[in-house]
């Protein structure tokens, strides 16, 4: 039964990350088990871990659907990331070992290379950005925070959010992580939360133009240089430290 449920929990988490199931479509239980090849327990099993997830909202007696968030519910869910990210960020300016650190640059190099075409692959980069930000979470060393943003983080996948970016949105996204290594290289770790904090929340823009206008592709003011919200933060961490006297 474990097998089954967990082979369920796989095929159905799958299918609505990658945009087979949609946003508010019905998952009826014989359905998915005729698909997996499983009875309908494991897949009730696995429809409730789904909602544990926040992926999908199942009520007993009524059914499961793929979760679709109001402006109100994404709103507060990209606020409690900023705010849990933004802590593993910190936390991974001093806790992150060398070999990730390394991985995690990797990760922004790729991304800004494909930011840099004139139309990037946004299910590419969707996946990268995935990669990165559980690499920080992951670097962060705590099991407890990598566990309550997990499901958070698959937001962007389902709202397919790179898909709605235009290219001036798309460079800014990525200067925002090449800072972020940086930070996190000068082992800053206030500087790594501010800059988390402030990709998260303009992410959260473009999330609530898409909800809003699903048909109108966001084309905002090229944006040079992303900022972070206390400049002093970013001039204190790249101000060299000069040695103690005596």
């Amino acid at each position: 039964m474990a097998k089954a449920a967990e082979t369920a929990y796989a095929f159905v988490r799958s299918a609505v990350l990658s945009g087979r199931f949609a946003r508010g479509e019905r998952l009826r239980e014989a359905q998915l088990a005729e698909l997996v090849g499983v009875s309908r327990t494991p897949v009730r099993e696995a429809l409730r871990r789904l909602d544990s997830e926040g992926l999908v909202e199942f009520t007993p007696n009524v059914g499961a659907r793929v979760t679709a968030w109001s402006p109100e519910e994404l709103t507060d869910l990209y606020e409690m990331r900023s705010m849990l990210e933004g802590y593993g960020a910190r936390l991974a300016a001093e806790r992150i070992g060398d070999r990730d650190l390394d991985h995690l640059a990797d990760l922004a190099a790729r991304m800004e290379a494909l930011s840099n075409r004139g139309t990037p692959p946004a299910d590419e980069m969707t996946v990268l950005n995935g990669e990165f930000h559980r690499a920080i979470v992951q670097g962060s060393r705590n099991a407890q925070l990598a566990s309550l943003v997990r499901g958070m983080m698959e937001v962007p996948l389902i709202t397919r959010t790179f898909q709605r970016y235009s290219p001036p949105r798309m460079r800014a996204s990525t200067m925002h992580h090449n800072e972020l290594v940086e930070a996190i290289r000068a082992r800053d770790g206030m500087w790594a939360e501010s800059v988390m904090r402030t990709h998260i929340l303009a992410a959260r823009n473009t999330v609530l133009e898409s909800a809003a206008d699903p048909d109108t592709v966001d084309d905002p003011p090229v944006v040079e240089e992303p900022s972070t919200p206390d400049p002093a933060v970013r001039a204190t961490a790249r101000r060299p430290r000069r040695p103690a006297a005596g």
